[in-house]
């Protein structure tokens, strides 16, 4: 992989974790690419799991899916809607990945019988993990965001990694950006830098010396805290970024660019200079700011405290109110307390329902009470997902009359499995990366809400599922009314259901939501929303 014509960009973070890194890396490269410059953005994560597959949305969140199948970290979202480029499983490595490909190395004999060590052996391999990213293609700049924070010590082959970098391609070929936090004391009223201090020192002390700093903060840094960190850190103030905190995150890469960063950061990589164009995102910026009205969605899901378990569809439901400039309102309801005796008061003040994606019997109940009220009183509906599985169980109980009607993953006993295990799945007992996963066509049916939405016949969605309808049950379900309108060619598989005689009923096996972008929403995100609209105006 040819290294010589492409520039590399390291992120790294300091003092504490969540600081916005990923935003950050996003931004840096929205910025660049606005310049005319192509760009690609990764992440190395330190954890050892071998991704973020089989890892407890609590803990981590979303996981994100890319075009060619990987399970990879929700950060990856935020890359695809920032720069508008579809990512791969190679911009996404983790400490597991790496250390599994030395010791399948090691076991095929490729180091010759030398002791295989983190340096440099694990090292080598991080770096060889940094140019995957240009395999088959040529890109003028790479961006590798660090996973966690300077100091811990699961990040130290990682950091030692991207020091020996800058060392084998030059060092006019590689940036360090440093993102850190300024802590605001209320009771003094100062802004501390020390913290800043000790991160840039401890970052200095493995052999980086960052040339930017990023310094996120609740208010404006003051022209003597930027002296502070210049002497202390050995950094150009011009290079420390005030990055204080804005209402949404479409507004970083304005807020950066206005500090010069993107300037900056082309100077330092002795980039040729190129005017910025960032026309069409400062207009994004401008309809976000001066969004009117609202609209109100439900979302009923098991992972409600931790919003980052639904990331990919919260931005989605935003682009759909950009393109409507309408607020978005979102509702959280806890499916596990959705129940018959409360799901009608529960319900009746939202404009659309959405059920997403997951895994699991917990909470199913309360998603199958949502889908009934959503069918019954004709609000807009979108099921992702298990949220489509869902739909159709609710169908086969409450319309059909199969009272035992049920998904095999819930009950393997289950007289009448309406969603089944896919013969692909049977036989498989390893979890991580088993599923159905990446993009696969789906073949509209004319006329469907969906190839309304999407005004073509054939369209790509990304995949991470393992059951799906059972299509011993699709004539007897036509003929009640539920449609399937969107099939998998090859196999006949459903990927789309919709109910007669609804306003907006679809439900969906894909996962549109890591498709959408800030200033081209997904079809069936815009329609959705649009229906929601409808409603809201019809009820008032």
């Amino acid at each position: 992989m040819e290294t010589k014509e492409t520039k590399f960009i390291f992120v790294t973070g300091g003092v504490l974790s969540s600081l916005g890194k990923g935003i950050c890396a996003s931004s840096v490269g929205r910025l660049l690419k606005s310049r005319g410059y192509s760009i690609i953005i990764q992440k190395l994560d330190p954890y050892i799991n071998i991704d973020p597959g089989t890892m407890n949305p609590f803990q981590h969140g979303e996981v994100f899916v890319t075009e060619d199948g990987g399970e990879t970290d929700l950060d990856l979202g935020h890359y695809e809607r920032f720069i508008d480029e579809n990512l791969s499983k190679y911009n996404n490595f983790t400490s597991g990945k790496i250390y599994k490909n030395v010791i399948d190395n090691e076991r095929k004999g490729e180091y010759l019988g030398s002791t295989v060590q983190v340096i440099p052996h694990v090292t080598d391999e991080i770096k060889k993990s940094i140019k995957k990213t240009l395999e088959n293609k040529k890109v003028d700049i790479v961006i590798t965001e660090i996973g966690g924070t300077v100091g811990d010590i699961e990040s130290l082959p990682f950091l030692e990694a991207i020091r020996q970098f800058k060392k084998d391609i030059g060092r006019e070929n590689v940036l360090y950006i440093h993102v850190t936090y300024i802590p605001f004391l209320k009771t003094s009223e100062e802004l501390k830098t020390k913290p800043t201090q000790h991160s840039v020192k401890e970052l200095r002390s493995i052999g980086i010396q960052p040339d930017i700093i990023i310094c996120r903060s609740e208010i404006k840094l003051t022209d003597e805290s930027k002296d502070k960190i210049s002497l202390f850190c050995d950094v150009e103030k011009e290079a420390i970024i005030d990055a204080i905190d804005v209402k949404h995150i479409y507004e970083v890469p304005k807020m950066l660019q206005k500090e010069g960063l993107d300037s900056i950061a082309m100077y330092k990589l002795n980039l040729k200079y190129k005017p910025s164009n960032m026309e069409n995102w400062n207009k994004l910026v401008k309809v976000i700011n001066n969004l009117e009205g609202k609209v109100r969605i439900g979302i009923i899901g098991k992972y409600i405290n931790l919003k980052d378990a639904y990331k990919s569809i919260i931005e989605a439901l935003n682009h759909g109110g950009y393109f409507f400039k309408k607020n978005i309102e979102i509702k959280w309801i806890n499916s596990e307390v959705l129940n018959l005796d409360n799901y009608e008061n529960i319900l009746m003040d939202i404009d659309g329902i959405l059920v997403p994606g997951g895994f699991g019997v917990r909470g199913i109940d309360g998603k199958i009470n949502a889908v009934r009220y959503a069918r019954e009183n004709k609000v807009p509906y979108l099921g992702i997902c298990l949220g489509m599985q869902c739909a159709v169980i609710e169908f086969a109980i409450n319309v059909l009359g199969l009272k035992d009607a049920n998904s095999s993953e819930f009950n393997s006993k289950t007289k009448n499995p309406v969603i089944g295990l896919m013969i692909e799945q049977k036989g498989i007992n390893e979890k991580g990366g088993t599923m159905r996963l990446g993009r696969y066509p789906c073949r509209l049916k004319k006329g469907s809400l969906a190839y309304k939405a999407y005004r073509k016949n054939m369209v790509y969605e990304r995949h991470r599922h393992r059951y799906e309808f059972n299509n011993k049950y699709k004539q007897i379900m036509e003929d009640a009314g539920l449609k399937i309108t969107g099939l998998y060619p090859e196999k006949k598989l459903a990927e789309i259901i919709e109910i007669e005689n609804h306003p907006w009923f679809v439900a969906v096996q894909f996962h549109p939501e890591f498709k959408s972008r800030p200033d081209r929403t997904h079809p069936l995100f815009k329609d959705f929303i649009h229906a929601a609209i409808r409603r809201s105006q019809s009820v008032k």
